[in-house]
């Protein structure tokens, strides 16, 4: 896994468009990673592609995929020191603003991503298990894992987590406003970005909440 800085690139993490976008510093990859909830993890299958949507978490420069045990990636995975791995493709994206050109041609959107290709193993050893399982609930609400009922055998049996190290791995970003062609300057229409922010309403109790039991605090700041 990568030791310094920056990622290596690779003939598969090198862009075909808009290269200058194109970023491999480790500490912008970890950001655009924590900062989501969800990613696409996309294999082949029977000769098809198969993207799925799921749960994630970061631990250093290792990402751990959350799945039932039987589940079409846990199952083509294999289990064991000696079983292949799984070739796969997992994308992460933030959209950050609407950009609206006076040419239709030229609409954009400002975003964040990250693609990473690799080889997904399957977890089996117990303990990395509940450090996984830990790290997935704790990438949704930083500090819940504390604060719940761990997994028991038979939820632990039921789980299983995907291992894919970030060694081959890019972001891209775009940032700025439209890139209109000078000749439309002078077009009437408005141009612009219009901004995309994620926001979050206020806590909503279970029913069956007990009504003396507080609001954690990393739900109130």
């Amino acid at each position: 896994m990568a030791t310094t800085d920056t990622y290596e690139p690779t003939e598969r993490t090198v862009p075909t468009r808009s290269r200058d976008r194109a970023s491999y510093d480790r500490a912008l990859v970890h950001s655009i990673l924590d900062e989501a909830y969800v990613c696409h993890l996309g294999f082949v299958r029977d000769g098809a592609p198969v993207v799925l949507p799921t749960l994630y978490g970061r631990i250093g420069d290792r990402l751990y995929v959350h799945g039932s045990t039987g589940s079409r990636p846990l199952r083509m995975a294999g289990s064991g020191a000696e079983a292949p791995g799984l070739p796969v493709c997992l994308t992460v994206t933030h959209v950050d603003g609407l950009v609206l050109a006076k040419s239709a041609f030229h609409h954009s959107i400002n975003y964040r991503s990250v693609v990473v290709h690799g080889t997904a193993h399957q977890v089996t050893d117990p303990e990395e298990a509940r450090t996984a399982l830990d790290a997935l609930v704790d990438h949704v609400v930083p500090g819940r894992a504390a604060d719940s009922r761990p997994a028991n055998a038979k939820e632990l049996a039921a789980t299983a987590v995907l291992r894919l190290d970030l060694d081959e791995v890019s972001a891209k970003v775009r940032t700025g406003g439209p890139n209109d062609d000078p000749e439309d300057a002078t077009l009437p229409y408005w141009s612009g970005v219009v901004p995309v922010h994620r926001t979050y309403g206020p806590p909503i109790p279970a029913e069956d909440l007990a009504p003396s039991t507080a609001l954690p605090t990393y739900l109130t700041t």
